[in-house]
């Protein structure tokens, strides 16, 4: 059944968690006051997300393997790169089947998604043009024509604002129906008739080591890491691993584990009741020892000290408006 949700948020964990069909651990990377704006629609078949962010960031995202999506930009910016392949005006990026990989941006970014079924995919595929279509293996970029990407962008674009500024017309069996054929059909032809822009094996294989590390930090995280068990962990050399980091991450190994170790923090002091927590005891549970450079460096990336954190009601994330369709369903629907 068709939904819509129109939401903003100044919390990362928040915004991560509404975004539909994908898991995620998010790092945010830019300094200063975080706010973001989502948009998810879900039509007959298709299920559509445009979303607004304010700093650079990176997130560790797996898509749900029931579902074959695409990411495109909405509006020009600073680079944004899927999986290590940069997301340029212009393109479309396919998830790989079971994708799952870094999603990082280098600013302020606006991106669009299209997700669905694929089962739908394939049997649209065949009656539009003849042929199935399925996920490829891994993620990969396609140039579709540039007349096919304008209408999708323009159809992509006009769902959103109905389910911002009119929700209620997209209660009309027939408006989600045309809108729904529309983007299918577009959709269709942007994938079979644009060219795909292959990338080298050693992309590939640094997107195997980066996963194998984001396990190993994933079982790991209450503990510090060093350097020569990371290159054990993703088998490379402590060069490549650099290389491949700034390839992926946009930073050093160091500097990622740092940010992951702060964020990891700040989710415990938000969450932590101050009547049995301590600054002290949460920052070392993370592995920073020298209190004074933490509250310094924390401060620097949220904008208040870790105490100011820590005393904050674990109910109030901060300020966040969401402005529903009076239809919408729950997610089970």
């Amino acid at each position: 059944m068709p939904s819509s949700i129109v939401s903003t948020f100044d919390d990362p964990d928040a915004y991560q968690t509404a975004i539909r069909d994908v898991q995620a651990e998010t790092v945010v990377t830019g300094r200063g006051a975080f706010c973001a704006y989502l948009a998810a629609i879900r039509l007959d078949r298709l299920a559509l997300q445009r979303g607004k962010e304010t700093l650079s960031r990176v997130a560790y995202s797996a898509l749900d393997p029931g579902r074959f999506g695409v990411v495109f930009t909405t509006s020009a910016g600073p680079p944004a790169y899927i999986s290590g392949l940069e997301l340029s005006p212009g393109e479309v990026i396919v998830h790989g089947a079971r994708s799952e990989g870094h999603n990082r941006s280098s600013g302020a970014c606006q991106w669009g998604s299209i997700a669905l079924t694929h089962e739908t995919i394939a049997a649209a595929g065949q009656a539009l043009i003849g042929c199935e279509l399925v996920a490829p293996p891994s993620t990969h970029r396609i140039k579709p024509p540039q007349q096919l990407l304008s209408e999708l962008l323009n159809l992509h674009e006009a769902v959103e604002h109905l389910a911002r500024s009119a929700p209620e017309m997209l209660a009309n069996t027939e408006i989600v129906r045309a809108l729904d054929q529309s983007l299918m059909r577009v959709l269709i032809l942007c994938l079979s008739e644009g060219q795909a822009l292959e990338a080298g094996s050693a992309h590939w294989r640094h997107a195997a080591a980066l996963r194998r590390l984001e396990d190993f930090l994933g079982a790991n995280s209450d503990r510090t890491l060093y350097a020569a068990e990371l290159c054990a962990v993703a088998a490379v050399s402590d060069r490549t691993l650099r290389t491949l980091c700034q390839e992926h991450l946009g930073m050093s190994p160091t500097r990622y584990l740092w940010l992951r170790r702060m964020h990891l923090a700040h989710r415990a002091l938000r969450m932590a009741d101050p009547a049995t927590s301590t600054v002290t005891e949460i920052a070392t549970n993370y592995g920073f020892w020298e209190l004074g450079r933490f509250s310094v460096g924390y401060r620097s990336l949220f904008g208040e000290s870790p105490s100011a954190a820590l005393r904050r009601p674990p109910d109030d994330p901060g300020p966040q408006k969401i402005i529903g369709s009076p239809w919408h369903l729950p997610e089970s629907a």
